[in-house]
């Protein structure tokens, strides 16, 4: 789980975590629940949900 996991890097940093993410992700079999608000990243990911006052909104399966 992480919690604006790249928050206060630079944007190169930022995205070579985002990578070792995907590739944690794709090589294990690893699951990652992060909260962010970085739209970029949230696109990378398989699943995307929105929250509102708590409740999750809407589900997008975006497409790898």
């Amino acid at each position: 789980m992480a919690d604006e996991p790249t928050g206060n890097l630079d944007s190169a940093n930022a995205q070579s975590i985002h990578q070792l993410f995907l590739d944690l992700r794709k090589n294990l079999g690893q699951t990652f629940i992060m909260i962010t608000h970085n739209e970029a990243l949230a696109q990378m990911t398989d699943r995307t949900f929105t929250m509102k006052d708590g409740k999750i909104v809407d589900e997008i399966k975006n497409n790898m």
